[in-house]
C-alpha cells in the first residue's frame, strides 16, 4: 500500500517494526537493561553538568548579553509512550520566532536564529540544558529525537508506524541523530524512522556504547568546523564581495581553460 501524503511503499516501514520489536519491548532483558542505562545515565547526567558547568554559564552570559530575551528556551516535546514533557534549551532564535508561522523545522541559514544562537546550534552546546531532562527522567543521554506533538501528529499521519520510535525514551544523541542531518521534509524523517526503528529492535549495552563513542567524535568535529568558520568569518564575508568584481574571460579565450 502506498502512502497518499508521501508516495513510497508504507509495507517497507512495517517491515522494520516486526512483532519482534514488541516482544523485545515487553521482554525481561530490555527491563532489567533499561533500568540499568536509566540509573547509569542519571549518574552520568549529574557529572557532566558538574563539568559542563562553566561551559553553560559563559553560553547563557552569551545569550543574555548579545539579543533580547530568556536565556532558556523551553518547549513541549513527547517522551517514552508519547508522553509530554518540557524539554529546555539555550534560546538561539529570536523571541516569539513563531509568532507568525506556528511550529514549524528550522531551515539551514534560518534568519530567525541569532548570530550566537548559530554558533550554539554548529556546536550543539544549545543542548546542554536537557542533562537536566535526563537526570529527572524525561529523556536519556542515548535515544530517538524527541519531537513536539503539533508536529508529531502530522507525522503519525504520515507514517503508521511513527508513534513505535518512542516504545523507549528519547534521547539527547542516537543512531539517527549521529548519521542523519536534522528533519527538513517528509523523506528526511522517513530516514530517521527507519534508524529509529532499528534502534529500537537492537536497543542493548554494545550498541549504546557504539553510539556514545560515536557521539563523542561527532561532537568534537562539528565543534572543531564551527570554530574554525568563526575565526575566519570576517575574512570570507570579505572575499566574498570581490567576486563580483572579478571579470571572467570571454569568447575563445575561455573556451581554451574550459577544454584545456
Amino acid at each position: 500500500m502506498r502512502s497518499e501524503t508521501t508516495g513510497f511503499d508504507i509495507s517497507e516501514l512495517r517491515r522494520l517494526v516486526t512483532p519482534r520489536v514488541r516482544r523485545f519491548a515487553h521482554s525481561r532483558r530490555r527491563k532489567v537493561y533499561v533500568a540499568c542505562k536509566t540509573v547509569a545515565e542519571r549518574l552520568a547526567a549529574v557529572l557532566l553538568l558538574l563539568c559542563a558547568a562553566p561551559i553553560l554559564v559563559l553560553c547563557a552570559l552569551l545569550v543574555k548579553f548579545t539579543s533580547a530575551g530568556p536565556i532558556l528556551y523551553s518547549q513541549i516535546r513527547l517522551g517514552r509512550n508519547s508522553r509530554p514533557f518540557r524539554m529546555h534549551k539555550l534560546r538561539t532564535m529570536s523571541p516569539n520566532s513563531e509568532a507568525d508561522t506556528g511550529p514549524v523545522w528550522s531551515t539551514p541559514n534560518d534568519t530567525r536564529v541569532t548570530r550566537v544562537g548559530r554558533f550554539l546550534r554548529d556546536t550543539h552546546l544549545d543542548e546542554l540544558p536537557q542533562l537536566w531532562n535526563v537526570l529527572v527522567g524525561d529523556m536519556s543521554l542515548i535515544g530517538p529525537r524527541p519531537e513536539r506533538p503539533e508536529i508529531s501528529g502530522r507525522l503519525e499521519r504520515a507514517f503508521t508506524r511513527y508513534h513505535e520510535r518512542l516504545i523507549v525514551r528519547p534521547g539527547m544523541t542516537g543512531l539517527a541523530q549521529t548519521q542523519l542531518p536534522s528533519d527538513s521534509n517528509l523523506e528526511g524523517v522517513r530516514r530517521k524512522l527507519a534508524y529509529d526503528l532499528h534502534y529500537v529492535q537492537r536497543i542493548g549495552p554494545l550498541l549504546d556504547l557504539r553510539i556514545a563513542v560515536s557521539t563523542f567524535f561527532y561532537l568534537i568535529s562539528v565543534a572543531a568546523s564551527a570554530v574554525c568558520r568563526e575565526l575566519i568569518k570576517s575574512e570570507r564575508r570579505a572575499a566574498e564581495t570581490r567576486v563580483e568584481s572579478i571579470e571572467m574571460l570571454e569568447g575563445d579565450e575561455a573556451c581554451e581553460i574550459g577544454t584545456s
